[in-house]
């Protein structure tokens, strides 16, 4: 059996964390297994969807890197085909018409609420031989439910599990607009896109008893089911946006790594013995849907952001640099060829200390930005501290001839030496200067190599201006 598993989501909203997780285990046992990875796009919702979503849902995975294997089948685009089936069951007295309107089943429904009961819907319509009065009604076509034994789910996370089938209500599969429910649709298309395995959130298994019944109905294979335990927050509580429920492409504003999202991702409900970096070759080689827990897993804001920090770490520079440059282009336009030099250089150290690319450029804007620099007053009352030794320092710098990081040290430390000042104090004022401000990721004298003697003095000169 050649596996194929779809990531099937709804265009009425972005693709969050939790829809990203769905895609990624999808991708993974299908290439774990030598099979297929599919999108389908699942737009039946015609009053909520958008393609804005749509965009943001193919934009999302792409950068994620879970790249579909075949052409995204849209839902809306094959009405006809699940017009045509619910005729079969209609023709074959497996679906019924229903003569129902809204307001009927809105009333049966409340009346059922009122008395503190679970609505269910009686059928009333199931048993109709004499259409005469219903001649030009609109209706809708239900699914003829077995309501004789039980059905067993047998999930590859949960187990198996068994519902009684009186439980079970006559789903409509189509309105009576001539729109395929949600339900509905999604049986013919994974059974037309020969789907082996449906892998999809926990909040999709009930679901699993009503559509078991239409494979059953056509007499169709079941394809093998796996329903992923919620991603809940670290208190237990529902996901919400206060947690980290936002868009992979707000992680991607934030300066989030994809590699990084999908290596935490892949940890929310599975593990690998202790490891906590697995590159997406291990994922493949290691992932297996049968060993995902079936216990909730629990968003860590903090230990995917300590992810990303290692990810940027181990990170060339050129690619980081590539990133940088979409953050920098929203504000500052492209960089400079000089700029480009200084960053490239300079990365190896502020990367260290920086857990985002927008910490990366915020620890590097020094490098980003030409003086005069906007100071603090907390920079200026140094730098007002600081001229007399500035002042020198510009003196004993400008003589160097050999501008290394060793020569700048040792000069600058016999002028420490000379005047009785400790190293770290009389490197205050020279941080400002070169930085603009009273903290900075790499020390001054990498600094000043990477910017070299010219931008150095230059800086210094500007400063004490």
């Amino acid at each position: 059996m050649n596996t194929r598993t779809r990531f099937a989501p709804s265009p009425t909203g972005f693709l969050h964390i939790g829809g990203a997780r769905t895609a990624l285990f999808n991708y993974l046992f299908a290439k774990h297994t030598g099979g297929k990875f599919l999108l389908r796009i699942e737009d039946t919702d015609l009053q909520r969807s958008t393609q804005q979503a749509v965009d943001a849902i193919i934009n999302g995975l792409s950068w994620l890197n879970l790249n579909h294997d075949e052409e995204i089948v849209y839902q809306m685009q094959r009405q006809e085909r699940h017009i045509e089936v619910a005729q079969e069951l209609l023709h074959s007295g497996n679906a019924y018409k229903c003569f129902c309107t809204k307001e009927d089943l809105d009333k049966r429904r409340k009346q059922a609420e009122a008395e503190g009961k679970v609505y269910v819907y009686d059928g009333r319509c199931r048993e109709i031989t004499d259409f005469a009065e219903y001649e030009d009604k609109p209706f809708a076509i239900r699914l003829k439910v077995n309501k004789e034994g039980s059905t067993i789910i047998k999930d590859l996370v949960k187990g198996e599990v068994e519902v009684q089938n009186n439980t079970l209500d006559d789903l409509i599969i189509l309105r009576s607009d001539n729109v395929p429910t949600y339900m509905f649709a999604v049986v013919i298309d994974d059974h037309d896109m020969d789907i082996t395995h449906i892998i999809r959130g926990d909040d999709h298994f009930t679901n699993a008893f009503r559509q078991y019944q239409i494979y059953k109905a056509f007499e169709w294979k079941v394809p093998e089911f796996a329903h992923l335990p919620l991603i809940h927050a670290m208190d237990g509580s529902k996901l919400s946006k206060r947690h980290g429920a936002i868009s992979v492409e707000s992680y991607k504003d934030l300066g989030f790594l994809p590699e990084a999202i999908c290596n935490y991702l892949l940890k929310l409900g599975w593990s690998h013995g202790d490891d906590e970096i697995i590159t997406p070759e291990q994922a493949i080689a290691w992932f297996d849907i049968v060993d995902v827990n079936v216990a909730p897993a629990k968003f860590d804001m903090v230990k995917l952001t300590s992810i990303n920090h290692h990810y940027i770490q181990n990170t060339p520079n050129e690619r980081l640099l590539e990133l940088m440059e979409e953050f920098v282009a929203k504000e500052n336009g492209s960089l400079n060829a000089n700029y480009k030099s200084y960053l490239l250089q300079g990365l190896t150290s502020i990367k260290e200390r920086s857990k985002t690319i927008l910490e990366l450029v915020e620890n590097s804007s020094f490098y980003l930005k030409k003086p005069p620099f906007i100071f603090n007053d907390k920079a200026i009352e140094v730098l007002n501290n600081s001229k007399d030794i500035l002042k020198e320092q510009f003196k004993i710098l400008n003589d160097i001839t050999d501008w290394t990081k060793d020569s700048i040290h040792n000069t600058i430390k016999e002028h420490c030496d000379t005047r009785g000042i400790k190293l770290g104090k009389a490197s205050e004022g020279l941080r400002v200067a070169l930085t603009g401000k009273t903290v900075s990721a790499s020390s001054n004298f990498d600094i000043m190599v990477i910017l070299g003697k010219e931008e150095t003095l230059s800086r210094i000169s500007t400063a004490l201006a």
